[in-house]
């Protein structure tokens, strides 16, 4: 037994792995899981295994012909568009014979008999009526981003952009001294960022969903994105609850500094100095997790994004479009915005720093406060961020001295 064979057996059945009972015939279930694989992030099945790992191999004389089916099958375009090209393999485990193939992500929507399937946990999903789930799996396949869209009877009333852009102008300013947005015209700093653009395909021009998630007016955002809310609650005292509650629907801009002072409300911070500059690791942390979750959301699920404050951590979660899930590894971590408009025009005007920096602030600033302790970052359809609030590798002797955690809970 080959070892990728053994570690897939060791880790079990999750998002990528299928074990499927195979005895001298093939099921329907594992053709949706080819598809669902397809679709998702492709993935390896192994058959003549039990759901818990077990071994019970396939019927020896039946391979020959298990092989031939699963081939035709995969090659009809009756059952399956477009058609696939996937050889299983015999491989001996324990003196039983097991069946293995890996199913590479495809470019293209795969569909079985017209209905198409998708991955969840270790489970396959018919979601072929489900428009929200239809569209992101496209999405994810084209690279493409629901911001980009252009709404072309949004008009200038609908947005705050008289009311938000002298603000825009003074903080792109801040960032960069001879920023070119302090003396355009309000419409080519939209151009210019990509929130008013032209579809030379459909021949029209409009405002983009990321200039009305940035700018609209409450009402208009809640038109066009209904499942749009960030809910900030702190839980300390009621667990089961919570003991304060902040849910914020306005324009992504305001909506910044709502959330920065929700967490700012209910946290201490420490005092650092980095060089000869004293900065605040507070603000810098939270600065990433509130950014994180109004840039790199999906704005077409129905799914809130959340800030929690608990005793021992801040966690943030917002759903998204992964690319590959499970925790990013800041050395191999390769930076993928999921709405590049939205986060350029974060970094513009300072709510956020170059592409994948965010990441790497996470983890020097909370091994700061932490004294060594470590963020953790999950990337799945709900991409979520920990924060540890409590002080590791601290002396006793330094505990109740002026080194504080800067997340640190008022009494009262």
């Amino acid at each position: 037994m080959n070892a990728k064979i053994q570690k897939l057996l060791s880790d079990g059945e999750g998002l990528t792995v299928e074990f499927k009972r195979c005895h001298d015939k093939l099921s329907q279930s594992v053709y949706e899981t080819v598809c669902s694989f397809s679709n998702r992030y492709g993935g390896d099945i192994l058959l003549g295994v039990e759901d818990d790992g077990t071994v019970m191999g396939v019927a020896a004389v039946a391979v020959k012909q298990l092989k031939k089916d699963f081939a035709n099958a995969l090659n009809n375009p009756q059952l399956f568009n477009p058609t696939l090209f996937i050889e299983l393999e015999d491989i001996e485990v324990d003196g039983k014979v097991i069946l293995h193939c890996h199913i590479p992500y495809t470019s293209q929507l795969v569909m079985l008999k017209s209905r198409v399937f998708d991955r969840n946990a270790d489970g396959d999903f018919d979601i072929t009526h489900s428009t929200d789930l239809m569209w992101q799996i496209g999405a994810r396949k084209k690279g493409i981003s629901a911001v980009d869209k252009i709404y072309r009877y949004t008009s200038e009333q609908d947005l705050l952009i008289k009311e938000i852009m002298p603000k825009v102008r003074i903080m792109a300013a801040t960032r960069l001294a001879d920023h070119p947005w302090r003396n355009l015209p309000d419409i080519e700093i939209m151009k210019s960022a990509g929130l008013y653009r032209h579809d030379h395909d459909l021949g029209y021009s409009g405002f983009t969903l990321a200039a009305i998630l940035l700018f609209g007016r409450e009402e208009v955002i809640r038109s066009v994105v209904p499942g749009y809310v960030t809910d900030c609650i702190l839980r300390r005292e009621d667990l089961d609850r919570y003991d304060d509650r902040l849910r914020v629907s306005c324009n992504l801009i305001e909506a910044f500094d709502k959330i920065m002072e929700f967490i700012s409300k209910h946290t201490l911070d420490r005092f650092y100095l980095e060089g000869v500059q004293s900065i605040s690791p507070r603000s810098k942390i939270a600065r990433e997790l509130v950014g994180n979750i109004l840039s790199h959301r999906e704005f077409t699920s129905t799914v809130p994004a959340r800030i929690i404050i608990e005793r021992d951590r801040i966690v943030a979660e917002n759903w998204c479009l992964p690319k590959l899930p499970g925790k990013l590894d800041p050395e191999t971590f390769t930076p993928q915005p999921k709405n590049p408009l939205i986060a350029n025009f974060f970094t513009n005007i300072g709510y956020a720093d170059s592409l994948g920096s965010g990441v790497r602030n996470l983890y020097k600033y909370t091994k700061i406060y932490t004294n060594g302790g470590e963020p953790e970052l999950i990337e799945d359809d709900l991409f979520r961020t920990i924060i540890p609030l409590s002080l590791t590798g601290v002396s006793e002797n330094m505990v109740g001295s002026s080194i504080e955690p800067f997340f640190h809970f008022p009494c009262g």
